[in-house]
Formats: C-alpha cells, structure tokens, sequence
C-alpha cells in the first residue's frame, strides 16, 4: 500500500461522524479506499482523490477562494494527489501554494478536515467526480495573494458574505468545517 493510500484510508476511518450524512459520506469514501489503495491519483481512473485547503483567517469570519477556470466557480484552492506528496495535508499545501502563492505551515497530525464526493461536468475532461479530501487552514495575513493558470481570481470572502458562483454543497461544507474548528 502507497503512503497516500494508507494516509486516505486513515482519514476515512478517522472521520468525525456527527450526522447521518456523515455517516454516509464516510461509507461512500470507504467503498472506494477500504481494500487497497483506492483510486488515489488521477490516472487511478475518472474517480479518484483530490485535496484541498479551507482557508480561514484568524478570526474564522473569512475564507480564501479562487474563482476555478474549468468549473466556472469559487472553491477552495485544491487539486490532485501528486507522487511526491506524502500526505493528503502534504497535497493540500502545496495545492494552496500553487494556486495562490500563500505557503503555510504543516496542520500537525491532528487536524480538521472534511470529505466531499462530487460530481464534475465535461469540462473536466476524463474526470467524472472527485473524491475531495478538504483541510482546514488558518493562516494570518493577506499578502502575496498571486493567481495560477487553473485560476481567474483568488480572493477573501466573509463567511456570511460568500459568492453566488459555488459548487453544490459548498456552504455545508463551509459551515462543518467552522463548526469542527470552533471545537
């Protein structure tokens, strides 16, 4: 087993479940990484893992979007599982760092995160959905904002303020990971 593999399936297993739609996200990540590997990159076939990183300012009022080329929306910064990454956290950081130039320290072993399987439009190529591995972030300041090709704007929004322009379910997600960090 890869040390992606094993680090997702940790994470399946490790999920706060705090509602039956937990539980069930869960089941559906598990389904997928509970005998092997799992599809953990993207040449593992059109459904596999992505990380991604939910930004928030130190004050949890705001969060860190880019405005994503192909999907036409804001989300957080995120993308795929690379060869060299040695953690799902190892792939949300460096995902972050591309997308929008912010390098940010390691979360540490214990950490927020969240888990979203999403379905992608013809825009994304062979990619039919991913299986997202979301980490929370908090990072202090705004400077050296820079934009990526995959990117048209990168920007704070507040949190009761966010975008028309997001994908379904953002605003759960948004909200589950704050609740987890307020813990």
């Amino acid at each position: 087993m890869s040390i992606l593999g094993a680090d997702i399936r940790r994470l399946v297993a490790d999920f706060p479940v705090t509602s039956e739609q937990d539980r069930a996200v869960q089941e559906d990540f598990a389904s997928f990484f509970s005998r092997d590997d799992g599809p953990v990159q993207r040449g593992d076939g059109p459904r596999h893992a992505t990380a991604s990183a939910f930004v928030f300012d130190p004050t949890l009022s705001r969060v860190l979007l880019v405005f994503h080329g192909k999907g036409r929306f804001w989300v957080q910064p995120g993308g795929h599982l690379e060869p060299e990454d040695h953690s799902v956290a190892d792939a949300a950081l460096r995902e972050l760092s591309e997308e929008t130039g912010i390098v940010a320290p390691p979360p540490g072993d214990e950490y927020v995160y969240d888990l979203d399987h999403h379905e992608l439009s013809a825009a994304f190529g062979r990619c039919a959905s991913h299986l997202d591995v979301g980490v929370a972030l908090i990072v202090a300041g705004e400077g050296g904002l820079r934009l990526s090709d995959e990117s048209e704007d990168v920007r704070w929004w507040p949190i009761d303020a966010l975008p028309d322009e997001v994908p379904p379910q953002f605003h759960r997600r948004v909200a589950h990971v704050l609740t987890l960090l307020r813990r």
